[in-house]
This record gives C-alpha cells, structure tokens and sequence, in this order.
C-alpha cells in the first residue's frame, strides 16, 4: 500500500470534482478548489474522518468494497478505478463479464434526476448506485452481501423483501425476474457470478426452478411497479430502463403517472426523506450511518 500516493491521488480527484459535478449542493463560499472531504466520505458512505485519515496518509489499508465506492464518488474512469486499487495494495478487478463499476455517464444522469426515485443496478440486479429519493421509496439496496446482493435472488428467497409488493403482482414480478435473467445468462454464458446465481435460485426456491424450466426469455425494458410504502401507502410508479452498450448496466428511473396520487406520493417522499421502519409498519428513524460501504 502506498498511503502518500494514494493519499495525494485522492486528493486531486477530489479537486477536480465541483459539487454540481455529483449532485451536491454548492452552499456557501469555498475557500479551496472542488468537493470538502466530507461531501466525498457522504457520497461514498464512510465516515468523514475515516476518509481524512486516507488523505492525510495515515489511514488502514481500505477494503475492495471502500475502494469501489470511493471510485463510484470520486467519478473515476476505469483506468483511474485500477490506479486507486494498485495504490491502495489490491489487485485491479478484472474488466470481464460483470464489472461493476459505473461509467460517469450513468452516474451523472443518475445525480441530475433529484425528483424522481433512480438507481444503477448491474444486469445480475445488483444495485450499484441510488439517489436519495430512491432510498426513500425503496430502502438502501447497497448493504447486503453475497448473493443477496442480487435483487433478484432476495425476491425468491427472501419474504420480507416480497411483503414491500402487493400479493397479487408476485407472479408477475417472478416471471419478469426470470425472463430477464434468462436473456443476461445467454450473453454470458461462461460467467461464474451469473451461472452461480441461477445455480443456487434453482436449488433454493421450488419457484424459481419451475418458471426456469420453461426457458422463457425477455429483456425486460419497462414495466409498472407498486410499492407497498409503510409512509405513504400503495405507491403506483411506471419504470424505465436505460442500459449501456454492453447492456451489463442499466439506469432505472420510476415516474408517477401525471395527475395520479402517485405524484404526490413522491412530493411527500423528498419532505420525509430516507427512514427505516420496523417489520410492523411503524417508522422509526434512524441515527446517521456513517460506516455505510457501497458493494464491491
């Protein structure tokens, strides 16, 4: 690990980035170039003086996950993810199949939609990224791990996650699921991550297994989704999806349609802002996390 290196690199990216660059509002007058070392640690879920220490050259060796997301925040290319990683003493991640890291482009499209609930998610349906009325309407998606980071995976192998979505849109949302994931393991058949996520739905979830058998197969590229939202009730939202060129990456947009509750649903969402909430439906917020690590 080369802290100084490491130290100094993370300090110019960090320059060069301005708030509006990555959805932060400017505030008052800044005294020095770029984004303050806390908008970066809140922008990458970690703690400001965690983050401090890493630039001063007197932080641990940060983890793979640290990493991802610090190059997620910090809007870095490709080659500039790889050059942070050797700094910090790890292997670059290998630029095949699944990479997860997120192209400037989607993150900027992500940052500049502040009304409506948006995500990245990989085509595995790993959530990469969210805006903050995402957050809201869903919960955080970036803290799980394994294959629970596949949203798919938790849809068929995790109750409470099915309970956020009316009873009667489950065969729905299950051959959605599937289809998709169908036509994602056909482009990448050799894929470990992929063939081990189908390997393991198809022994753990009876469903899963049968609607797999029947060889279906459908990007799925827009759908209507609702939310059973323990603020603000059934939440009706339309989604939209934009995928990258490889189409291993897709930004995922919810709108209300016009003149429907929807819409006031969501004005309501950006007042009350993320909560967490218990099993039984009453809000309880939250104390401020500041250890938060996006996946990696």
């Amino acid at each position: 690990m080369e802290r100084n290196d490491l130290a100094d690199f993370l300090r110019r990216r960090r320059e060069l980035l301005q708030p509006e660059n990555v959805g932060v509002p400017v505030g008052g007058r800044r005294r020095t170039p770029g984004l303050r070392r806390f908008e970066v640690a809140q922008l990458a879920g970690m703690s400001p003086d965690y983050y401090a220490r890493l630039e001063q050259g007197r932080g641990p060796q940060p983890s793979v996950a640290m990493l991802t997301a610090l190059a997620r925040a910090l809007r870095l290319t490709i080659d500039e993810r790889d050059h942070l990683f050797r700094l910090a003493g790890h292997h670059a991640p290998p630029r095949i199949g699944g990479d997860e890291h997120v192209s400037r482009g989607l993150l900027r499209l992500l940052d500049g939609l502040q009304g409506l609930p948006a995500l990245i998610a990989s085509d595995l349906n790993i959530v990469l990224a969210q805006n903050p009325m995402a957050d809201a309407l869903l919960g955080e998606q970036a803290h799980f791990h394994g294959l629970a980071r596949s949203c798919t995976y938790r849809w068929f192998t995790d109750l409470e996650m099915r309970g956020r979505y009316p009873a009667e849109d489950h065969e729905h949302e299950s051959r959605a699921q599937v289809d998709d994931l169908r036509a994602t393991l056909a482009v990448r058949p050799a894929d470990p991550a992929a063939g081990e996520l189908v390997g393991a739905l198809r022994a753990e979830s009876m469903e899963f297994a049968e609607l797999w058998a029947q060889h279906d197969v459908a990007v799925r590229r827009s759908d209507r989704k609702r939310i059973l939202h323990p603020a603000v009730g059934l939440v009706e939202l339309d989604f939209d999806i934009l995928a990258t060129a490889r189409q291993d990456q897709r930004l995922i947009v919810y709108s209300p349609a016009p003149g429907s509750a929807a819409v006031s649903q969501l004005e309501l969402l950006a007042v009350l802002g993320q909560q967490r909430f218990t099993p039984s439906g009453t809000d309880s917020r939250s104390e401020a996390r500041t250890d938060r690590h996006l996946p990696g």
